[in-house]
């Protein structure tokens, strides 16, 4: 299925305008909102979403670094991973209801867009954008959520509440930026709910799934959670 992207305007509520890139086999069908790891929207976060274009689904990666950098793309080294904390360090002194609602309009966005016209539409992302989905989900009320290795969820766990979708977790079992104890507290605010689902790759540590990023790359670890992201995605998003 042949793919092609184009970068998209989104209109932030207080009137800040911001790009986003969209992955699309032109095909009408349901939407991803996939958010970023803190190296920017680049070659993983392309990689991932011409996937799911392939797959049918209509992609939106939007900037979410734009009001302190727009269009960081780092490279997947150690001074990349370097500058991404210092842009994520940054990123943490916006008020989070301010980032928050740029990325629900990012998800009306999504909405908006022809390919989607009103079909169901999920939040997802990596690291940081794990966390990020999180949140979408609580404020934005998607039709489902998958959050990879979200770091800072287990500090966010009052809105559970707030998240009525589907929801998929995937961490790493020996992740040093998210502990077990986190990961079972996340597991005990949904117990009950039988669509939450929260998988561990128990030998995997922290950006297990990113290939471009050999000092996390764990291929085994990804290659057994991306069949369970498109399982849940297709059931999930389904009209």
């Amino acid at each position: 299925m042949t793919v092609t992207d184009r970068t998209e305007r989104v209109t932030a509520p207080d009137g800040g305008v911001y790009d986003a890139r969209t992955f699309t086999s032109g095909q009408p069908g349901p939407g991803v909102l996939l958010l970023q790891e803190i190296y920017g929207v680049g070659e993983f976060l392309f990689d991932r979403a011409t996937r799911m274009a392939q797959l049918g689904f209509t992609v939106l990666c939007p900037d979410v670094f734009w009001r302190v950098e727009p269009n960081v793309s780092l490279a997947h080294d150690e001074a990349g991973l370097a500058e991404g904390f210092g842009y994520m360090g940054r990123f943490a002194q916006i008020p989070a209801d301010v980032t928050r609602a740029d990325l629900v309009a990012a998800l009306d966005h999504l909405r908006s867009l022809p390919e989607v016209d009103g079909a169901p539409v999920a939040s997802m992302g990596y690291c940081l954008g794990g966390r990020l989905a999180f949140e979408v989900a609580a404020d934005g009320s998607p039709d489902a959520c998958v959050s990879y290795y979200g770091s800072g969820i287990a500090g966010e766990l009052e809105l559970a509440a707030k998240v009525t979708c589907p929801v998929l977790f995937h961490f790493g079992g020996s992740d040093p930026y998210i502990e077990r104890e986190d990961i079972n507290r996340i597991a005990e605010a949904f117990a009950g709910r039988s669509d939450v689902e929260v998988v561990v790759q128990e030998e995997a540590g922290h950006a297990f799934e990113n290939a471009y990023a050999p000092q996390f790359s764990n291929p085994v670890a990804a290659a057994a959670s991306w069949p369970v992201t498109v399982a849940f995605l297709q059931r999930t998003l389904a009209r």
